[in-house]
């Protein structure tokens, strides 16, 4: 006779049931949609979109300064045109027969390390460096820019192979500065990008400006947001240029749109045409 398999956990009462997806985001019932502990027909018509990012990302509705900081990074990080890759393959996925949230999601899934993860990483270093207090924080940027240039390392946030002047970099740093100066945030942050900033330049006939990278991780790393959670901003505010791509190339009404328009194609760079060895060829 065979005995019944039981998981040790198979009698589960239905409090250990109802605590299985427990979380302090929203509570749904019936007639019922509380976000944060505030009833979303209160929120509506009397937060913004930003606020309630923060609402649901901090648990609380965020200060003028908190806002405005949050809306200016987000705004920002909009677009950057079709050259960026996760621009271009959403347009391209537009036009091969998948949805509109398919072709977002194509662009938004090309996020990555090196595409789109620059700001996390950048806020992880400022991070770093702004949590340094026995050491002067010119030594210690010395130190972080030595060790990086040890391992042949580039300083994230900094750079831009587009750009002599990233266009966003000098409203964002004049938002945390102002902040800074009122004493909503501390300013640690900002003073050890700058001065990232500031010794990359040294010796150099062109300086390496800080890119949208970097000046949104000031922003980030001065709200007191997780470096992670920095990256999971970025796509929220690129996911918005994304669908705006999505949706223009989908009108256009071109169906599989390649990466190079026709009748141009991709270098060939291997052998030369051949033919198979009659041996293998079959009979």
């Amino acid at each position: 006779m065979s005995t019944p398999r039981h998981s040790a956990h198979a009698a589960t009462s239905t409090e250990d049931t109802t605590r299985w997806w427990a979380t302090a985001v929203s509570d749904i019932e019936p007639g019922v949609i509380r976000l944060r502990g505030y009833p979303v027909e209160q929120l509506i018509g009397s937060v913004s979109l930003v606020d309630t990012i923060w609402l649901m990302l901090r648990g609380d509705l965020p200060t003028t300064t908190q806002r405005e900081l949050l809306e200016a990074a987000l705004v920002a990080a909009v677009d950057h045109g079709p050259q960026a890759p996760s621009i271009a393959a959403a347009r391209m996925a537009a036009t091969c027969g998948v949805g509109l949230n398919s072709a977002v999601a194509t662009g938004v899934n090309l996020l990555g390390d090196v595409h789109g993860g620059a700001g996390q990483q950048c806020l992880a270093l400022l991070d770093r460096l702004a949590g340094h207090d026995a050491v002067p924080l010119e030594e210690t940027v010395a130190a972080e820019l030595a060790d990086h240039r040890a391992r042949g390392e580039h300083v994230p946030g900094f750079g831009h192979r587009f750009h002599p002047v990233d266009p966003r970099r000098d409203p964002l740093v004049a938002a945390v500065r102002a902040a800074a100066d009122a004493g909503h945030v501390t300013g640690r942050h900002l003073a050890a990008a700058l001065e990232l900033e500031r010794q990359l330049a040294a010796g150099r006939n062109r300086p390496v400006p800080m890119n949208i990278d970097g000046a949104t991780a000031i922003v980030y790393g001065e709200l007191g947001f997780d470096p992670e959670l920095s990256r999971g901003l970025f796509c929220l505010s690129r996911s918005v240029g994304i669908l705006a791509h999505a949706w223009e190339e989908r009108s256009g009404g071109r169906r599989i749109k390649g990466p190079l328009p026709p009748p141009l194609l991709p270098d060939y760079d291997g052998p030369e045409a051949r033919d198979l060895p009659s041996g293998r060829m079959a009979p």
